[in-house]
């Protein structure tokens, strides 16, 4: 969450003013924890979350909307 929004940001103020800006907040991050986040490759957990989300928002539309967990989980499984 951090990362995402000093990538919103950076272009207007820079990283290190804006690293600078959260150490007095709870939200403080380095600017190498920041580099470091965005040259690591996506996990496989976190790849794998969005595309079960893209089948469950299928599957869920696709049944206009009505089936609950119990359904899109037995559909997924199937």
């Amino acid at each position: 969450m951090k990362v995402e929004f000093i990538d919103r940001h950076k272009h207007e103020h820079g990283v290190q003013p804006i690293c600078e800006a959260l150490e007095q907040t709870d939200a403080a991050i380095a600017p190498s924890t920041y580099y470091a986040a965005t040259a690591r490759p996506e996990a496989r957990r976190t790849i794998r979350d969005r595309e079960l989300t893209e089948q469950i928002t299928t599957i869920h539309a696709e049944n206009y909307g009505v089936y609950g967990v119990r359904k899109v989980h037995a559909e997924l499984k199937r």
